[in-house]
């Protein structure tokens, strides 16, 4: 049985944690450093931090970001926004991310997959994969980009094989049609994904009740769980999670986290 993961996420926009809902009308939800050390706290397995504006904005990851919430955790801690360039990838694992995620530039670059796991290991290259529903796609999929606000003619299912290719470690599928709606993951279109590759997959978009996370893994196939706004507006505890589902049967890490604090 595969131990499953619970991967709180930072949404950062001007150097606070946001959540909104189909990646619009966003609210502040806290600083980042306190967000991580709290949920390392609580039992979190791994830590994402998605700089929601940088590709729209066309510049890179703000590093001081990273280095500031590396500096409270030990947990790995992915990173990702704005990075489209080998040099961009050594730069924010030098600030302290252990992984990168790219999604924009791996699809407006698909050779950046390759080279930057060769260069680094597929295990800190994860590519997120954002996509909404499209029936003229062959899976019913369409990969979207430049945060959830460009379609791209690509189907997502299709781009998932390329990507493990390529040499991605890690897939992270998002829905916009379920992202921070609190209504559940998208099944349908994690389960799709999962059955595509081979690779560890996170559930990402609408996490609002326990039985969600159950879902993930059982109806969607995910290993690693990412959630936002029911951990920043604390509807629920990580560790509420993790003892919900190791009641529910499944494998979770411990969450009586004994090595909480920076690394």
């Amino acid at each position: 049985m595969k131990i499953i993961k619970i991967m709180p996420c930072l949404d950062m926009k001007d150097g606070r944690v946001v959540k909104g809902v189909h990646f619009v009308d966003l609210k502040d939800a806290g600083d980042p450093v306190e967000c991580a050390a709290l949920y390392q706290e609580e039992g979190a397995d791994e830590l994402a931090m998605l700089d929601i504006a940088a590709t729209i904005e066309n510049r890179g990851a703000r590093l001081e970001w990273v280095e500031n919430v590396a500096s409270v955790i030990n947990i790995p801690l992915t990173v990702g926004g704005g990075i489209s360039s080998l040099e961009d990838i050594e730069l924010t694992l030098n600030a302290g991310a252990d992984k990168v995620s790219m999604n924009s530039s791996a699809v407006h670059n698909p050779e950046l997959i390759r080279k930057a796991a060769q260069k680094f290991g597929s295990e800190r290259i994860t590519v997120a994969i954002d996509g909404c529903r499209n029936q003229d796609m062959p899976s019913g999929f369409e990969v979207v980009v430049s945060g959830g606000t460009k379609p791209m003619g690509i189907d997502a299912v299709e781009w998932a094989r390329e990507c493990e290719k390529l040499g991605a470690g890690v897939i992270l599928p998002t829905s916009m049609d379920g992202d921070g709606t609190q209504d559940g993951y998208d099944l349908e279109y994690t389960r799709a994904i999962a059955d595509a590759v081979n690779l560890p997959i996170v559930a990402s978009g609408g996490a609002g009740k326990l039985s969600h996370f159950y879902d993930a893994v059982e109806e969607g196939g995910a290993t690693i769980l990412l959630a936002a706004s029911v951990f920043h507006f604390r509807t629920f505890t990580v560790r509420e999670v993790k003892k919900y589902l190791k009641g529910r049967g499944l494998k979770v890490e411990d969450y009586n986290n004994e090595e909480s604090g920076p690394r």
